[in-house]
């Protein structure tokens, strides 16, 4: 093997290894859609645009695993908050009226 065979093999690997760069950084970051991401990047990344955008996908936080489940439970939260309050309120004025009728 001459020097410019090395010269070019490297410079492939460097060069998959940049296309690849949404990629390889979403698995780094353990994305759960890292295969998604990836084939994305292989069918859309030698666009500009869609290099760009793999690669801020790749960036972006993992999302929630159960997001219905996640709004039903802050639904829940929200509601019980609510009721709390309400029922705080509902106290205090009657301990409020209760004061003022026994003076």
């Amino acid at each position: 093997m001459n020097d410019s065979t090395v010269v070019q093999i490297i410079a492939v690997v460097l060069a998959l290894a940049l296309y690849f760069l949404p990629a390889i950084l979403a698995d780094r970051r353990k994305r759960v859609d890292v295969l998604t991401l990836a084939l994305f990047n292989a069918c859309l990344g030698w666009t500009v645009l869609g290099w760009l955008l793999a690669l801020y996908w790749s960036l972006q936080p993992n999302p929630p695993q159960n997001l219905a489940g996640d709004v039903m439970e802050k639904g829940k939260v929200l509601r019980m908050r609510a009721f709390s309050s309400a029922l705080l309120q509902r106290v205090q004025k009657r301990s409020t009226a209760r004061d003022r009728s026994q003076k």
